[in-house]
């Protein structure tokens, strides 16, 4: 299955954003929730289960100067095994003009056993762009092995490169589960913020060890990693408030 999504938010001039364009394709259905103050809300509704190894899955967001959006999740999606020798694919490609907000707040992506999944996001953010990311993995669903996937999150900020990050797990990722990466965790995720007008963060390690906050040096963004047995309390770590 092959799938195309497109958001697109601009500034309404009156000091709120409007969407001048939303449109996608199952399984990648787009719906914008009403009213509310602030960041527009547009939520990823799966119109099929999966993906299932062999789709080709790709969403589009462009938030245009000064504009607000938050795209969140309404359920976590689940890679599951398809055509043998197939690999899902998901790509997410988004672009901050200055002055404007991404929220990228999705569910958790459950790396289903005998899966194949590619996923991919690459942001390119304007200077004084505000950024929120989240990216929550979880090793297999209850009781099972996990599957092949690797997340891959590529960064740039004014021009200049700000993050690459990428992990793999499952089978054909020697080592992924021991010490040197999720030390047996089933749960893993960060959560990048970058904050133009935001006070400075200092380095810190959560209680336990399983959980870094980073300073990303000479840039306005802070990076969250996070380990955890499961989907709850991952969640928790990669909240920045209970930090304070």
């Amino acid at each position: 299955m092959r799938a195309l999504a497109r958001v697109v938010a601009r500034a309404d001039g009156h000091g709120g954003t409007r969407l001048t364009e939303l449109r996608g394709e199952s399984p990648l259905l787009l719906r914008q929730t009403p009213g509310g103050t602030g960041a527009l809300t547009v939520y990823v509704v799966g119109g099929a289960a999966g993906p299932l190894a062999g789709d080709d899955l790709r969403l589009e967001i462009e938030v245009g100067p000064g504009a607000a959006l938050r795209v969140c999740g309404v359920a976590a999606s689940v890679a599951l095994p398809g055509r043998p020798g197939a690999v899902s694919r998901m790509q997410v490609h988004a672009v901050v003009g200055a002055g404007g907000a991404l929220h990228w707040l999705p569910e958790q992506l459950v790396a289903a056993r005998g899966c194949a999944h590619l996923s991919e996001a690459r942001v390119k953010l304007a200077a004084g762009a505000t950024l929120s990311w989240r990216d929550e993995l979880i090793c297999g669903r209850y009781d099972e092995p996990a599957g092949n996937a690797t997340v891959y999150t590529s960064v740039d900020h004014d021009g200049r490169p700000l993050l690459r990050q990428s992990l793999a797990v499952g089978p054909d990722a020697p080592g992924w589960d021991g010490p040197a990466v999720l030390g047996g965790a089933r749960a893993t995720g960060s959560l990048l913020l970058v904050e133009p007008t935001g006070g400075s963060r200092s380095t810190a390690v959560h209680p336990g060890g399983s959980a870094a906050r980073l300073p990303l040096h000479g840039s306005p963004a802070t990076l969250f990693t996070a380990t955890a047995p499961d989907a709850r309390l991952l969640r928790d770590q990669l909240t920045p408030e209970l930090w304070s």
